[in-house]
C-alpha cells in the first residue's frame, strides 16, 4: 500500500492524501508538482527513476489506511539535483 507522505522532499510544501500536485517514484519519494517538473525535470533524485502523478485514496478508505504523518525532507533541498 501506498505510504502517501505528507510533504515534498524538496520544498516541504503540504501534501495532504488527496492532493493531485502531489509526484511520486516507483520508491514512494514524494515531491510536489513543482518541483519534480521543474528543478527536477521529471526524474527523481534519489534513484533517477520517472515521477508520475501520485494516486489518491479515496475518502471514506483514509480512516481504515491513514496516509503516513512521517515527513521526509533532504537536508539540501533538491537543487540542482538531476
Amino acid at each position: 500500500m501506498l505510504d502517501l507522505r505528507p510533504n515534498c522532499e524538496c520544498c516541504d510544501r503540504d501534501l495532504p492524501a488527496d492532493s493531485a500536485e502531489a509526484r511520486i517514484c516507483t520508491f514512494e519519494c514524494t515531491f510536489c508538482a513543482s518541483c519534480a517538473d521543474g528543478v527536477l525535470g521529471g526524474r527523481c533524485p534519489n534513484c533517477s527513476g520517472e515521477l508520475v502523478a501520485r494516486p489518491r485514496r479515496p475518502e471514506h478508505m483514509l480512516s481504515r489506511f491513514p496516509a503516513s504523518t512521517r515527513r521526509v525532507l533532504r537536508p539540501d533541498g533538491c537543487q540542482g539535483k538531476r
